[in-house]
């Protein structure tokens, strides 16, 4: 399904340091086990002029501003200009992009952040890829795994498809905003450009440039 793959998804991959891994995939859930091990591999190459090892397996920087309250556990990259806030839990396996905002009292764990996302007031964001310019407004949430314990399953209205995953969070194309206070289930697809309303229970697909107002009510942007 088209609007799916990581190409219709995300404009320009030059906005993320993870590019040459997505180009590798078809769908972005799929690089999802691959994070780790990613960033392992290209925090090792990154230049010591513009970044600084800070523990194992965790990069930041120079430019960036990582509150002292901030907890970071590797594997982590964090870009230029980026923005850690107090009490901020970063638990591994994340690639915050350049200028992105991590806020306070939010976690983070195997996600790639684009460029100039911002996560920044009591966010969990988990198994989970955010566009360039994503924004999640205070209080949202991904919800990573079914009550069920079973597979995600990412469904549309003509397609569904297996990813194999028992840890899945969201899909967010670029641009995409999301309301205080919502949760994207575990699957959920959210195409770029696109509009969740406050307080929302997200599951399965939001078509890109639509606004999401609840589950019988999705419209295209005017």
């Amino acid at each position: 399904m088209e609007q799916l793959k990581i190409s219709e998804l995300y404009q320009d991959l030059n906005q993320t340091l993870a590019k040459e891994l997505l180009e590798s995939k078809t769908y972005p859930w799929e690089v999802l086990p691959l994070i780790s091990e990613f960033i392992v591999k290209l925090g090792s190459t990154l230049s010591e002029e513009e970044y600084e090892k800070r523990g194992e397996n965790v990069w930041v920087a120079k430019s960036a501003k990582v509150a002292p309250t901030a907890f970071i556990n590797g594997p982590a990259i964090i870009g230029k200009e980026a923005e850690v806030r107090h009490c901020a839990f970063i638990r591994g396996n994340a690639l915050v992009g350049e200028g992105a905002v991590v806020g306070n009292s939010t976690e983070l764990k195997n996600v790639i952040l684009f460029n100039k996302v911002q996560v920044p007031h009591y966010n969990y964001v988990g198994d989970s890829i955010l566009g360039y310019k994503s924004h999640m407004g205070a209080g949202s949430i991904t919800s990573n795994v079914k009550s069920d314990k079973k597979l995600v399953i990412v469904k549309a209205k003509d397609t569904q498809i297996e990813t194999g995953l028992k840890k899945f969070g969201a899909m967010l194309g670029d641009e995409v905003e999301v309301g205080c206070g919502s949760v994207l289930n575990p699957g959920t697809v959210v195409g770029s450009h696109s509009n969740v309303y406050p307080l929302s229970s997200v599951r399965g697909v939001v078509p890109a440039n639509s606004i999401y107002k609840n589950k019988n009510e999705v419209v295209e942007k005017q």
